[in-house]
């Protein structure tokens, strides 16, 4: 029941173009805020509005200016910084673009002044060990393509997500980011996904010698067969990267060999990713489980109804369906995992985004794989403390999973 409950309080569905765009709520900032209540009231960071980001046209989808939030660092983590791109969906047409000109992911004139930092952006050291002191920002999401496009439509919608990054960055090496001794470039869902795309040009802003790396959580979206047999994500992403005009943007070495929908989607990214990389996934991701595999128009009868309600539901069929889903993503990561550079923690959760939320990342009961949180997992991989390659077993032997459904 734990389970449904935390569904219901962190989860909103909203239809876009028969497509369920479902949003994190705790990555987007559209729950009610924890900022303005007077009680247990977190670490709260104002809003920073990137003044130069109008004559290098990087602009919101509405033309308004993007922004991002900064906490200093103290002690010895001054001169260390971790920079998390913020996620919540895409859109895939005009219309679903221009009603997020009207909202925090399409315009900066509705971002909360303050938001909560928590979990890898906390700065307590019980709840962060590792990055509790560095300097840490949050970069607010405003174009609807994962920080790719560079575009302008007749209707007034401005694709500028690759120009917004490029701006963000500029603006946080002039805050002191040049100076870093280390880096970390993190985001959770759409802001996963941008995290893999934006990787390899993260670490090319600093010098040779510097630690830098980056971590996708919850940025695993699949190029996966939905219940119904067809390629539901594949045709969404496609009309996003065409909409955004995305091919300008992505990884030349992918495109010159994929087409550009192919290249958007990670596993045909993470191949030629030279910056170490740790990738932060649930085996059952919850946001692909309702919005990829078991869509209304992929599940007209509502055979999965209970199921995507909760996993409890879910019958024996249904259940070896998402085992072959955990397994197509295994074997996407497998190679990838040979690098002993890279890191991985992919536990058997039905679960989206469990780094910026303290309950997940550092907490008593957080989710763990051989006793070892996700945070010490990240931490121990980043300092190279030990090397990370964690595999949960499969569903339901994990007994530490927080289930979104």
């Amino acid at each position: 029941m734990r389970g449904i409950f935390v569904f219901l309080a962190l989860m909103l569905v909203s239809r876009v173009h028969g497509f369920d765009v479902w949003v994190n709520q705790s990555e987007v900032g559209s729950r009610k805020n924890p900022c303005s209540s007077s009680w247990g009231r977190p670490l709260c960071v104002g809003l920073t509005l990137i003044q130069s980001a109008a004559s290098k046209g990087a602009l919101c989808m509405d033309g308004s200016l993007p922004g991002y939030h900064l906490h200093h660092g103290f002690g010895s983590g001054s001169n260390s910084w971790v920079v998390v791109l913020e996620g919540g969906g895409w859109c895939n047409d005009v219309t679903s673009c221009n009603g997020r000109k009207f909202n925090h992911r399409g315009s900066s004139k509705y971002f909360e002044y303050e938001i909560p930092f928590e979990g890898i952006l906390s700065n307590k050291q019980d709840e962060n060990p590792d990055f509790y002191n560095w300097n840490r920002v949050k970069v607010r999401y405003c174009d609807g393509g994962s920080f790719t496009g560079d575009g302008y439509n007749a209707a007034g919608l401005y694709f500028r997500g690759q120009r917004i990054f490029q701006a963000a960055m500029e603006e946080l090496m002039s805050k002191g980011m040049r100076y870093a001794n280390q880096a970390l470039l993190a985001g959770c869902s759409a802001g996963g996904l941008a995290v893999i795309h934006h990787c390899d040009e993260f670490g090319a802003l600093f010098p040779r010698g510097r630690r830098v790396k980056c971590l996708s959580d919850a940025g695993m979206f699949l190029d996966a067969v939905d219940v119904a047999g067809h390629r539901t994500l594949r045709s969404f992403f496609s009309s996003v990267v065409r909409l955004h005009r995305s091919a300008r943007t992505l990884s030349r070495t992918c495109t010159s060999r994929m087409d550009p929908t192919s290249c958007f989607f990670p596993q045909n990214m993470i191949p030629n990713i030279r910056t170490p990389l740790f990738i932060l996934n649930s085996a059952y991701d919850a946001w692909q489980v309702l919005e990829s595999l078991a869509t209304p128009r992929a599940d007209r009868q509502g055979l999965w109804t209970k199921c995507k309600s909760n996993h409890a539901f879910c019958n024996g069929n249904q259940i070896q369906f998402l085992q072959g889903f955990r397994n197509q993503m295994l074997n996407v990561v497998s190679d990838f995992s040979n690098s002993r550079q890279n890191g991985l923690f992919i536990n058997s959760c039905f679960a989206h985004c469990q780094s910026e939320r303290s309950d997940t990342w550092y907490a008593g009961n957080s989710p763990q794989i051989g006793n070892k949180r996700i945070a010490t997992a990240v931490g121990d991989w980043f300092f190279d403390r030990s090397q990370i390659k964690a595999i949960d077993c499969a569903y339901p032997c994990d007994g530490s999973c927080h289930h979104l459904l």
